[in-house]
């Protein structure tokens, strides 16, 4: 059959991937989504083929035989059934019809045997109740009659690969009740090009409103197999579909090698290298990734109108490098997050505070969760004697990348941490399904970790995953959303890191109370502002190199800065949009500053930095203002490029109305105005100053946010770092919440709007009573206080109701 000619009303005659190859192709042409043509082998020749052969009740036979939770039985198993397959024949009239449709491929293209990939379909494998993607082979660069011939018998074997054999089982399903088909489709260049996979959701929290694509260059085998960490990309979708350059993230991967075309008949791929160029340059240009996304939204879009229901998208592309075009070459619907019903969160606690001293390695998270046990390192060379290795359930999986092949051991491993591959490589694809935590791509983990070793693998930390020494204390929680009530004080969030926002997004707030940029330039851009600027006339050998090294693939320091704050913000804006999310520029004091790489070169030494160079005062400063025009570019970029409008701007210890009118200056030169195109402006209240002159203040911004740690601090006069008078420092003073109490009265007098941002109304139900009492406009806490602060509210409003 012609590929155009089938839908997803075939999947029992072609198989998922092919009846959704056909429905693309018959319908998403409109929105010019491209993908390539091809022809069909079907379910019934697949039959005809095991029928003519004489080969069912064999296979029968040998599988009744086997024990198939016995690894080495499995693969006995397999391999005869496999090569019986293998060295079976077509008919007569089968080969004909494949002869012919081969033909008419080459002639619609224009070549006398044109290059084609030849891909499995079983009928069984995108239903919504069993994710068998993945699970039977894909040949590329196939081409001649004979080669095709052969790939086909391949393809039919591969629906008794031990991996299949042994996961039909456990999903209760009968080897013939499922067939295959083939698929020989025009191959996209992308050995010259690139190719990977995207979802229409993200893979690790199930947000819905992003698009997430990951690529390399070369054929997308490198990517699927996890060979090497892919670029990736994050698209918001409802701003896409307003036509903005909705990029909200982009990250460089290690792309060291990729898959191309061999030389040989016989071997039809090979890995090579990755030139340098290629190396420190993203796969895709912002213009292929906004055409990619805006694809797999209409995808997604026309699925989600069949089925009746949201459906989110699981994508492989391929941008073919000859012609610069892009291709969709597979789509079938997410199985992992879009059956996920439970209205309940689990939140994770880890209770050490010098953790940090116990990192043995970092990479990329997979999953939520945390998982504790022992190691057992698997060199790749012993994967086939797996029946050898004592691997035991619980244990800890450490190797250098997983493939179909590992999954009987997989299913044991309490954690799988692998050096190479991405968030859509195999070991993350099945670390999903099994509700495991999985650490990939972390280049020397086989190096670092030793067999027998007790560690803890957490991914609850964010989009970094940590491999801990020993077994790190923390706690685990569990949450009903449905047991949460509605407060009249709206309860907002204090967002540190981007990497979590996704994962918070789910939670009853009403937005983001406090996003401080500090924790994105100290986690992300590490290098000091200035440093990123000057390095070059700096003379410091050292210096260019470390920070030539972490702005790899940037052409400059400024653009990294850019870049890498934007993204920062965008993640957290995305993921709380519309709601607003107040982001509060950069409060680093100079020795905290002095931290940061090439500090040393900027900052100076002061006796109480607590109270001195900080905040506002930067920002016109003639040492520092061309860093602070960086902060406001990533915000415009945010805000106007990007079209995240929901977010507010904080200024931050801003001492006199002068000083906020001197900061007003230099963002309005770098393009930020308030009041132009919706900009809000917030003031943090944490210095007596902006208590006393409230009323004069209220006058030039949007509200108030009150720091209760700083005005705690210099309201009592105490410095808060010192251990000698910590005693005295309590926000519940008298002082304290008289100072609020006016901040309060003065802004709701004139219209403008007062947040608090801390622990103390989680920490002290007394101290949220008092601000529920004077009428705060919100309360923003941190997600672990989240829902024991919306008890607490809850209590204070019931109270002061009873009262009155």
């Amino acid at each position: 059959m012609n590929l155009s000619d089938v839908g997803l009303s075939d999947i029992a005659i072609v198989g998922g991937k092919n009846a959704s190859l056909g429905e693309m192709l018959q319908n998403l042409g409109k929105y010019d989504v491209k993908v390539p043509s091809g022809f069909i082998i079907t379910v019934a020749a697949y039959e005809d083929f095991i029928h003519y052969n004489q080969l069912q009740q064999k296979i029968d036979n040998i599988i009744t035989e086997t024990d198939v939770d016995d690894i080495v039985q499995l693969q006995r198993c397999g391999r005869e059934i496999r090569q019986l397959i293998s060295s079976a024949v077509f008919p007569d009239a089968l080969d004909t019809q494949i002869t012919a449709a081969y033909q008419d491929l080459s002639n619609l293209y224009n070549q006398e045997n044109v290059d084609v990939a030849v891909r499995s379909s079983a009928t069984a494998e995108d239903l919504p109740d069993a994710s068998f993607a993945g699970q039977q082979d894909t040949y590329l660069n196939i081409s001649g009659k004979e080669s095709i011939l052969l790939a086909t018998r391949n393809c039919f074997a591969s629906l008794f690969t031990d991996r299949a054999i042994s996961y039909r089982k456990s999903f209760g399903f009968d080897s013939f009740q499922i067939g295959i088909s083939v698929c020989i489709q025009k191959m996209v260049r992308s050995d010259v090009g690139a190719s990977g996979v995207a979802f229409s959701i993200d893979t690790e929290s199930g947000f819905k409103d992003v698009v997430v694509i990951n690529g390399a260059f070369g054929l997308g085998e490198t990517v699927v197999q996890g060979m090497v960490s892919p670029d990736e990309f994050a698209v918001f979708k409802p701003l896409l579909k307003q036509g903005f350059n909705a990029i909200v993230d982009r990250k460089l991967g290690r792309k060291d090698k990729k898959m191309i075309y061999a030389d040989n008949s016989i071997d039809r791929v090979k890995i090579v290298p990755t030139s340098e160029n290629e190396l420190s340059g993203f796969c895709l240009t912002e213009k292929n990734v906004l055409q990619l996304a805006k694809w797999i939204c209409d995808i997604e879009d026309h699925y989600s109108r069949i089925k009746g229901h949201w459906c989110p998208m699981d994508v492989e592309w391929a941008l073919d490098g000859i012609s610069n075009e892009l291709f969709i070459v597979q789509a079938r619907p997410e199985t992992i997050h879009s059956r996920r019903l439970d209205t309940k969160i689990v939140t994770y606690d880890i209770s050490d505070v010098r953790r940090q001293e116990r990192i043995i390695v970092k990479g990329i998270a997979v999953g939520d969760n945390i998982a504790q046990g022992r190691v057992h390192l698997i060199a790749d060379k012993h994967k086939e004697e797996m029946h050898k290795l004592n691997f035991l359930p619980g244990d800890i999986l450490v190797t250098d990348m997983t493939d179909p092949d590992w999954e009987p051991l997989m299913k044991k491993a309490a954690a799988i941490v692998t050096n190479k591959g991405g968030r859509t490589c195999h070991a993350a694809i099945v670390a999903r399904e099994l509700g495991i935590p999985a650490i990939v791509g972390c280049i020397n983990a086989t190096e670092l970790l030793s067999d027998g070793d007790i560690v803890t693998a957490s991914c609850a930390e964010g989009d970094v995953g940590f491999i801990y020494t020993g077994a790190v204390a923390y706690t685990k929680t569990e949450h009903d959303l449905l047991e949460l009530s509605e407060t009249e004080t709206p309860i907002m969030l204090n967002v540190a890191s981007p990497d979590m926002a996704y994962r918070l997004a789910g939670y009853p707030n009403s937005g983001v109370g406090l996003a401080r940029e500090e924790f994105i330039i100290n986690n992300y851009i590490k290098v000091h502002p200035m440093a990123l600027l000057k390095y070059k006339v700096l003379q410091d050998e050292k210096l260019t190199s470390d920070i030539e090294k972490i702005i790899y693939g940037y052409p400059d320091g400024e653009s990294y800065f850019v870049h890498k704050l934007s993204y920062g913000i965008s993640r957290i804006a995305s993921a709380f949009y519309p709601k607003k999310v107040i982001v509060r520029f950069s409060d680093f004091k100079t020795n905290e500053y002095h931290n940061l790489l090439g500090g040393s070169r900027f900052e100076p030494n002061e006796e109480n930095p607590m109270i001195g160079w900080r905040g506002a005062s930067r920002y016109y400063s003639d040492q520092y203002k061309e860093a602070f025009a960086m902060e406001c570019k990533a915000i415009n970029k945010v805000r106007n490029e990007i079209g995240l409008n929901n977010v507010v701007v904080m200024i931050p210890f801003c001492r006199t109305v002068t000083e906020l009118l001197k900061v007003y200056d230099v963002m309005k030169t770098n393009g930020l105005e308030r009041g132009k195109d919706g900009l809000e402006v917030y003031l943090m209240a944490e210095i007596p100053s902006n208590i006393i002159m409230a009323d004069e203040f209220c006058d030039h911004i949007d509200g108030f946010s009150i720091g209760s740690n700083d005005l705690t601090q210099l309201v009592l006069g105490l410095d808060r770092d010192s251990a000698l008078v910590s005693y005295l420092y309590n926000e519940r003073d008298a002082a304290v919440k008289r100072a609020i109490t006016t901040l309060i009265s003065t802004a709701k007098a004139k219209g403008v709007k007062v947040g608090i941002c801390g622990q103390g109304p989680s920490d002290y139900p007394d101290f949220a009573r008092f601000l529920v009492e004077e009428g705060i406009d919100t309360i923003s806490v941190t997600p672990d206080a989240f829902f024991k602060t919306n008890l607490v509210i809850q209590q204070a409003e019931q109270q002061l109701k009873h009262i009155s």
